[in-house]
C-alpha cells in the first residue's frame, strides 16, 4: 500500500535518525518543501567535537538530568537545529519539518520540538511542524 505524504517523510525522518550520536535518543528531522526533501539533519555533536557515543559518555545521563532540562550540559545539535543549519534560507519559508525519535530502548521518543528549536524553525520561516508522538502517531501543528 503506497503511504501517504506525511508517512512517507515521517519514514525517511526515522532513517535519518539511525545516524544520530546521542546515547540517550536519536532523532531524525527531515524539510521538504513542495514534496521535495530540502535538508536533514539528525542530532549529535558539532562538526569537530567528538560524540558521545564514541567517547561512551554523556554527562546528562550521568547526572540523571531529565529530558528537556539542563541542555547546557549536553554537546549535540538537536537534529531540528541541523537540519536548518544545512538547509538553504530561501527554500525554507513555508516548508514542512518532519521530527522522529527513539528512546534508548528502541520505543518512540516525544517528537515535539522543544523551545529552541521551536523558535529556530519560525525563525527559519518553516510553517508545518509533522512530528512522532510516543505512541507512535502523528501529529501536525502550524507555527
Amino acid at each position: 500500500m503506497r503511504p501517504e505524504w506525511d508517512e512517507y517523510f515521517i519514514e525517511i525522518a526515522k532513517v535519518v535518525s539511525s545516524r544520530a550520536t546521542c546515547m540517550r535518543r536519536k532523532y531524525g528531522a527531515v524539510i521538504v518543501k513542495d514534496r521535495v526533501i530540502i535538508s536533514t539533519g539528525y542530532n549529535g555533536s558539532p562538526r569537530g567535537i567528538d560524540n558521545c557515543i564514541d567517547l561512551k559518555r554523556c554527562t546528562r545521563k550521568e547526572l540523571n538530568v531529565p529530558s528537556g532540562e539542563r541542555y547546557e550540559l549536553c554537546e549535540a545539535v538537536h537534529a531540528e537545529q541541523n537540519a536548518i543549519i544545512n538547509g538553504p534560507p530561501d527554500r525554507m519559508k513555508g516548508a514542512t519539518i518532519y521530527i522522529a525519535g527513539f528512546e534508548e530502548d528502541g520505543t518512540y521518543a516525544a517528537g515535539r520540538p522543544c523551545k529552541l528549536c521551536d523558535r529556530m524553525i519560525r525563525n527559519s520561516q518553516i510553517m508545518d511542524v509533522v512530528y512522532l508522538n510516543k505512541d507512535g502517531t502523528l501529529e501536525k501543528i502550524t507555527v
